[in-house]
């Protein structure tokens, strides 16, 4: 089932009931629905809690439809509280994807809970015969997310955590430099999802050794489609523009990595 043209239009929920949860740690579950979307990597859909609010998520799979939510917000928490046979809601697909350049390896960074439209995104390079690797990065080794999927898939997985109790001790992005400073002969192009501190980091990084890289850049949102303007980073709407970004759009942009705007639209510091 995908949803109809007119439905998308019009920018109606539609409500489905969820078929299963899957507890990916201690903090993120994937909703997975009784529904489907015609989506592309790295797009998001406005999820709906009846009654409630509407937070927008990455899609982590298109069909069925697959939402990973980390609990950190009234929202976020209530999604982590239904069970199977309860229904929420969605609006979508919103926003650009990743655009994917087959004529180059694939380095894919995935910060926390942004694993999970990664896995999306590596299931339609793996289908084009490219060499995909990703580095996947979180406090401790109970916080990382897909490492089993990924593997299984024969992705290369990069590990990092601030406590050293997996992979490299450190930020997620001492396990890209190391990679990187392997493969000078044959450079990756980088496609993130992360927090935004990560993010910018990456950006220097490709602007340094003058790599491709596409960034999912999240900020908050109300409408999805470029209404309200609450999601503006400087001239850039990330419901619209983004939410993936190449490094070159944001090179400009003040507001990346210093500040984002709260549910007033007031701009505040990250």
């Amino acid at each position: 089932m995908t949803t109809s043209g007119t439905r998308t239009a019009l920018n109606l929920p539609r409500t489905a009931p969820i078929t299963a949860v899957s507890r990916e740690s201690r903090t993120v579950a994937s909703l997975i629905f009784d529904d489907a979307i015609d989506a592309q990597p790295g797009q998001f859909v406005m999820a709906w809690v009846p009654g409630l609010d509407e937070k927008p998520l990455s899609i982590a799979w298109p069909d069925p439809l697959t939402l990973t939510v980390a609990a950190v917000g009234p929202t976020s928490r209530a999604l982590h509280a239904l069970k199977p046979g309860d229904r929420a809601g969605w609006r979508g697909p919103f926003g650009h994807g990743y655009r994917i350049d087959a004529s180059r390896p694939a380095l894919l960074v995935g910060g926390g809970y942004g694993a999970a439209p990664l896995y999306f995104l590596a299931d339609r390079m793996l289908a084009r015969e490219m060499q995909v690797a990703i580095a996947l990065g979180a406090r401790r080794d109970e916080d990382l997310i897909l490492v089993g999927k990924f593997r299984a898939r024969g992705v290369t997985v990069l590990l990092a955590t601030e406590d050293g109790s997996a992979g490299v001790t450190g930020y997620v992005t001492a396990a890209v430099e190391q990679y990187l400073a392997e493969r000078v002969s044959q450079p990756p192009a980088l496609y993130a999802c992360g927090p935004e501190g990560m993010l910018v980091a990456l950006h220097r990084m490709c602007k340094a050794r003058d790599l491709p890289g596409q960034l999912s850049v999240e900020r908050y949102m109300k409408c999805g489609f470029g209404l309200c303007g609450q999601c503006a980073l400087d001239d850039v709407l990330v419901c619209t523009d983004g939410p993936v970004l190449d490094w070159q759009q944001l090179e400009s942009k003040g507001d990346f990595g210093k500040w984002h705007r709260n549910t007033t639209g007031r701009r505040i510091p990250l």
